[in-house]
């Protein structure tokens, strides 16, 4: 089994690794170091949860000679504003005996706070596409001695929309850079990116999307609509002991305020939510509650699933099965994280059915199935998703498809028919409508027409 030592880092990092605990490289660790350490482009492969932080951090910091420049050299952009948090503060604890500069920027955030601070000089940026080109174009930020950019997660920022902001970022870099890129999936959008930006990468891959992670085990309940949904989890969750530290994932936005709607009257103290529509204090804040043990259940949307670092999550549920396959891999991906051991249900309706078979057939087996236990309630009520549309075959003011009016075919009442008056015309059109005979007799067309 290799260690840091064999990959020749110098003492300051072996220093810091062994501060945090840290003594055996993760795979893509020991297998990208040599590869970003060459100066090469590389393609990084591996799911989320396997350091892949530290296997392109550990090779730039120890190449990284201390300079007193005020332009960064180092620029890793994320998708998201609690990556940029939770990458600064690997880089800080990485280089606590290194003498660098680090610095994170987003949006939503006051700009010239942000423009100060880069103003005092930094070595490494950690930034959000969008809100590093507003600063970019500002002036106070420039990019012209950037050495290395590392994309992370560059799938969900492509799902994200930010390809034209990424296009626009290397347009204004120097051309003679090293290209890093990590991403847990390889999708079409990724490969087109590589293609288009980067010299004949190195690939490193680690683990196929599709692969279940070895000490993750995986359950699953067949559950007829919300209600009961939201019934089974408060009887799971009444073992604090069990359930001690509790991811639960929703499709989207309204169903997480939904789903805590339902859950806050039980466990109030013990509960918080997190998606994009909250503001930044209030997901940074549910994050830190959640990770220090403040708060035993966090409800989160799919956006969360990428990237963020929260250690001994005892459970993920996927209160929504994802439509997307790749999405539950990385839903479970948070928990059995370093090699620990996790478990992941996932609670699957009639309409969810044929998500869960593309789940099971990317991953290649069955996800086994739990009874649901008696003591849980199944409900009747409906939420207004599940709700059958309601055909009013008898309403006389809904028109079927059939009884649409078609082209109109009737004849043209006579002031709409048109008569091809040649040239004739422009003088019946002077004689209607001729100008008055003098400035002052404003009405003479108007005393005409009467006679």
């Amino acid at each position: 089994m290799a260690h840091f030592e064999d990959l020749n880092l110098n003492t300051p990092l072996l220093n810091a690794l062994s501060d945090l605990g840290f003594t055996t490289p993760t795979p893509i660790q020991e297998q990208a170091f040599n590869i970003v350490a060459s100066g090469k482009d590389v393609v990084g492969i591996a799911q989320t949860g396997t350091g892949k932080t530290y296997a392109y951090m550990l090779p730039i910091l120890k190449n990284l000679k201390f300079s007193k420049q005020d332009n960064p050299r180092v620029l890793v952009l994320v998708p998201t504003r609690e990556l940029v948090v939770q990458v600064v503060d690997e880089i800080e604890k990485l280089s606590k005996y290194i003498n660098n500069r680090v610095l994170g920027v987003y949006g939503g955030t006051n700009i010239n706070t942000q423009k100060q601070a880069i103003a005092e000089g930094i070595d490494i940026l950690v930034a959000t596409p969008g809100r590093l080109y507003d600063l970019a174009l500002t002036r106070v930020l420039q990019l012209k001695s950037i050495q290395k950019l590392v994309i992370d997660e560059v799938d969900v920022m492509l799902d994200l929309g930010f390809r034209h902001q990424l296009i626009n970022i290397f347009d204004i870099l120097p051309e003679k850079r090293q290209n890093i890129m990590f991403s847990a999936t390889m999708t079409q959008d990724v490969d087109l990116l590589i293609n288009d930006f980067f010299k004949t990468p190195e690939r490193v891959s680690i683990a196929v999307s599709g692969t279940p992670l070895d000490n993750i085990s995986q359950q699953r309940y067949i559950v007829p609509n919300f209600y009961t949904k939201v019934n089974l989890l408060t009887h799971l969750l009444k073992d604090k002991e069990h359930f001690n530290k509790v991811l639960i994932f929703v499709a989207y936005k309204r169903m997480a305020d939904r789903l805590f709607d339902n859950l806050d009257e039980r466990f109030h103290d013990e509960l918080c939510v997190i998606h994009s529509n909250k503001t930044q204090n209030y997901r940074l804040r549910s994050i830190e509650q959640f990770r220090n043990g403040e708060n035993r259940i966090l409800v989160a949307t799919d956006v969360m699933a990428r990237g963020l670092d929260i250690d001994n999550v005892s459970h993920v549920i996927n209160f929504d099965t994802p439509d997307f396959p790749e999405n539950y891999m990385h839903r479970i991906g948070r928990t059995g994280r370093a090699e620990r051991e996790g478990e992941a249900l996932v609670f699957t309706t009639k309409n969810e059915q044929e998500a869960i078979e593309n789940i099971e057939l990317l991953m290649k087996m069955t996800i086994p199935v739990l009874e649901i236990p008696e003591t849980v309630t199944i409900s009747t009520d409906l939420i207004e998703e599940e709700r059958p549309q309601i055909k009013e075959r008898n309403n006389p003011n809904k028109r079927r498809d059939d009884d649409v009016p078609g082209p109109a075919f009737h004849e043209k009442s006579e002031k709409n028919s048109k008569e091809n008056l040649g040239g004739s015309y422009k003088f019946k059109i002077a004689a209607k409508y001729k100008k008055p005979k003098t400035r002052g007799d404003k009405n003479y067309n108007r005393r005409n027409k009467r006679k």
